[in-house]
């Protein structure tokens, strides 16, 4: 069975930005839902202090939860070498954060699709940096997933393995035990693609996946496709939505999971309209759980 945790998706700015959340507000909140750990943000500002990892740490298992992941957003395609050898201590630095706290899975990306890099030029560059850290994650007992992300809130160009055939190259081309896939179906949508597509095509590499949900609001998935085309920006007639309730064909996500034998961590990327909306969110993924994982 796998297990589940929340993300404070409705709490980024508040957590990360104007500080008018604290870490332990957010724990209080979310360690009410029916979930079995919180994924953590490496950019929480309280984050900055190392004293308080432990203090994190003991506040979650203190409720009888776990912090299992580590969201964060490493930069692996800048041309310049001395840049991504810091990308690459910045990932080590979130790596010890990730065993500090417990975790057992640290969230790693390619980098940024900056116009003048070739396709096999990028993978190169991400999969040489993501390489090079996975000793130091493995001595760790970690391990480094890469998500088919859309873009970070401060890059200027959409994440470089955004396309399926792109993601897909790269990750084949790291073969280590300590590297896996987080999958999250509803960036597929902001490429312009069928997550079930792609999920039967790294299936087999899924250790982690994010469960979030999106709905059309206005238009055809064909419009979105077509406005979408050059995947730079976020797509404006799709819209966060409570999970179960979008596009993301559930069924289809856990058949193909269930398949090749998936036990590890879901967690809810929801509730930016309330912990109302979390809580039903979790409810769902909890019920289709039982569904295709009950004995």
């Amino acid at each position: 069975m796998p297990q589940l945790a929340a993300f404070p998706k409705a709490f980024m700015q508040a957590l990360c930005k104007d500080g008018t959340m604290t870490v332990s507000q957010w724990i209080e909140l979310a360690v009410k839902l029916d979930i079995d750990g919180l994924e953590w943000y490496a950019g929480f500002l309280e984050m900055n202090d190392q004293r308080n990892w432990s203090e994190f740490r003991k506040q979650v298992e203190g409720h009888g939860k776990v912090i299992p992941m580590m969201c964060c957003s490493p930069d692996f395609t800048h041309p310049d070498k001395a840049f991504r050898q810091k990308e690459i201590e910045k990932q080590k630095h979130w790596i010890d954060m990730t065993y500090a706290l417990g975790g057992s899975y640290c969230r790693v990306l390619s980098g940024q699709k900056r116009p003048e890099l070739t396709i096999n030029e990028g993978v190169k560059l991400a999969a040489d940096c993501i390489e090079a850290c996975l000793p130091y994650t493995q001595e760790r007992g970690i391990t480094l997933i890469i998500e088919n992300h859309y873009k970070d809130d401060f890059w200027e160009y959409p994440e470089f393995a955004q396309k399926a055939d792109v993601f897909c190259q790269l990750v084949e081309s790291i073969k280590h035990p300590s590297f896996g896939v987080n999958y999250d179906p509803s960036n597929t949508y902001l490429a312009g693609e069928d997550p079930i597509d792609l999920l039967k095509r790294v299936s087999h590499r899924v250790v982690t996946m994010h469960a979030s949900d999106r709905y059309l609001k206005y238009g055809s998935i064909e419009d979105l496709r077509n406005e979408e085309r050059g995947a730079v920006g976020y797509a404006k007639r799709l819209s966060h939505g409570e999970v179960g309730k979008g596009l993301n064909d559930y069924d289809a996500i856990f058949t193909e999971l269930k398949r090749v034998g998936f036990d590890g961590w879901i967690s809810i990327e929801d509730g930016v309209d309330g912990m109302d909306q979390l809580e039903r969110s979790v409810a769902f993924v909890r019920r289709k759980m039982a569904e295709y994982w009950q004995d």
